[in-house]
């Protein structure tokens, strides 16, 4: 057998593993097989002496493709100053085979996916790679580029939002999300019968006194009620982003990046019926903010 076959078997051998990190970091399985793709590629042009061990070269490899991936991803948002979550959590999956992504992200989750896709590149690669694949932090380390300690701390922070994200099941982030957006949506447009048929005839909106005109907490009841509330904010619905606060989705406000009210909300047959909007700087301060998108 040449080396050159010997390698291709190896190849083979390590596929279904490569495609796992890959999806995990990049949550697309047609991304994540141009990224395997790629380390076959790079694979191909190597001396095979050079190589001691094939799995985890192929995996260091796969990694940094992927950083890359991440890393321009990144770039066009910022250029593109898109600030939503992944078309692939909210809509039709992506890729050459639908079925077979729907699997997987059930398998890793739609809102672990949405809560990745906020971290920084880095720090994605090195929760990744350390609590779903148990690689070390000094391999880490050398992957993106940081000292040891800097991954360890990297990983960290992604797993504080990843404990939240883990809780929930698919069905449950998408239709929170969903009604999450189109609420948004019908504020921007200044929608009332919008935002009416996305609230309970019932529903009871409980706010606190911070941002209340009249200086006390208030309560409001009924679809219509709310709704005619809501439009009075359009102005700042600019700067109000989809948010993953204490284990679910919300909208929050926040001008220039720092949370000033944050708009919570139960779902009962596709409808808000119980809303809070929290805008105590205390209690603000406690909660971990998690923008999804850029």
């Amino acid at each position: 057998m040449s080396e050159q076959t010997s390698l291709a078997d190896g190849f083979e051998a390590n596929r279904s593993h490569l495609r796992a990190v890959a999806y995990r970091m990049l949550g697309s399985t047609s991304e994540a097989d141009d990224a395997v793709q790629e380390a076959w590629f790079r694979l191909s042009r190597v001396d095979p002496n050079e190589i001691e061990n094939l799995g985890g070269w192929l995996t260091t490899v796969v990694s940094r493709v992927c950083l890359d991936m991440l890393r321009s991803r990144t770039s066009r948002r910022e250029e593109s100053l898109d600030v939503h979550a992944p078309d692939r959590i909210a809509s039709t999956p992506l890729g050459t085979d639908p079925e077979q992504e729907a699997l997987m992200a059930d398998a890793v989750g739609l809102a672990l996916l949405v809560v990745l896709d906020s971290l920084e590149p880095a720090e994605r690669v090195a929760f990744v790679l350390h609590d779903m694949f148990a690689l070390p932090f000094d391999e880490i380390a050398q992957i993106v580029g940081r000292s040891s300690a800097a991954t360890r701390q990297m990983a960290s922070r992604a797993r504080r939002r990843a404990r939240q994200a883990a809780r929930m099941s698919n069905d449950e982030f998408t239709l929170q999300h969903e009604v999450a957006s189109a609420f948004l949506e019908a504020v921007r447009a200044g929608d009332v019968e919008g935002l009416i048929q996305l609230l309970d005839p019932d529903v009871v909106l409980r706010a606190g006194a911070v941002l209340s005109v009249s200086g006390e907490p208030r309560v409001v009841h009924g679809a219509a009620s709310v709704a005619s509330g809501a439009v009075r904010f359009t102005q700042h619905a600019a700067e109000t982003y989809l948010t993953f606060v204490n284990g679910a989705v919300a909208l929050t406000w926040m001008p220039q990046g720092e949370p000033r009210s944050i708009f919570t909300f139960h779902v009962n047959h596709g409808r808000m019926d119980n809303i809070e909007i929290i805008d105590d700087p205390k209690q603000l301060q406690q909660l971990e903010v998690i923008r999804l998108g850029r």
